[in-house]
């Protein structure tokens, strides 16, 4: 299988991380990978930045059998996201699945509410890195981690290992 054959889920909501957003939107899309941005609604999501960006869908009317890998950006977005039974129910579906899950920053949050932390090794900002431990996650202090299924990295300036480690699990 091919990157061109492959099929991302991107959750979205309102004060994502700019770049934690955009740059995997961009570049999966130059690797051919088909990617979709699903919000809470329907309504157009804005960065922390100010950067819009319009959702394909909901995350209601998704499901993690369509989809080959699941990124959540950072920012203030995934305090947003972690309140939804049906995004808690996306990741515990990926996770299950074994699919790839990327998330990055604050994002850690995502996977925390959803409990498929406990025991796995991840990385994610230093301000949430108590959240993280109180989760049970081995947490460390590197630009990407990759554990299994699960691939986190620390901010933006990690921004192209998190990718190359996406891309790679892609290709697997």
């Amino acid at each position: 299988m091919t990157l061109s054959d492959r099929k991302v889920l991107i959750l979205a909501a309102d004060l994502f991380e700019d770049m934690e957003l955009l740059y995997p939107l961009y570049r999966l899309g130059e690797e051919g990978v088909a990617v979709t941005v699903a919000g809470l609604d329907d309504q157009r999501v804005t960065g922390k930045n100010g950067y819009p960006v319009a959702v394909d869908t909901t995350v209601d009317d998704v499901s993690a059998d369509d989809f080959d890998s699941l990124v959540i950006p950072g920012g203030f977005a995934p305090d947003k996201l972690r309140r939804s039974e049906t995004v808690l129910a996306l990741v515990r579906a990926f996770d299950a699945a074994q699919k790839p899950i990327a998330f990055i920053c604050h994002a850690g949050w995502v996977p925390i509410s959803a409990q498929i932390l406990k025991g796995r090794r991840a990385t994610s900002v230093s301000a949430i890195r108590d959240d993280m431990v109180n989760a049970g996650v081995d947490w460390v202090d590197e630009a990407a981690v990759v554990d299994g299924n699960l691939i986190s990295a620390r901010t933006p300036a990690d921004l192209g290992p998190w990718m190359k480690a996406l891309l790679a699990a892609l290709e697997s």
